[in-house]
């Protein structure tokens, strides 16, 4: 579980990121969850963005997506979720 104090950390460093997965009208499926583990591992931390057309609610697409991809959840700001997993062989953040 992430503190206050390294998810307001985690924000300041995805503010910079475009996101890189779209959650669209099909919603979450399994390959979807599949590469978002595997980015997770290669990144840490990234953007998924929920189009206008995606039928879930963006806090249910969230919840999917970290609980699938064993990640937190850092942030649902607008139609944006922003994902965190510390990686085991790339770790390129240290959280405070």
């Amino acid at each position: 579980m992430l503190t206050g104090k390294q998810k307001r950390f985690l924000r300041s460093k995805a503010h910079h990121l475009d996101p890189i997965f779209q959650v669209g009208k099909g919603g979450v499926n399994e390959n979807m969850i599949k590469q978002i583990s595997e980015a997770l591992e290669a990144r840490e931390l990234f953007k998924v963005s929920v189009l206008q057309n995606c039928e879930e609610d963006k806090t249910v697409v969230a919840e999917h997506l970290a609980e699938g991809a064993d990640a937190e959840i850092v942030q649902i700001i607008g139609n944006t979720i922003v994902l965190y997993k510390e990686s085991t062989e790339k770790k390129q953040i240290t959280l405070p």
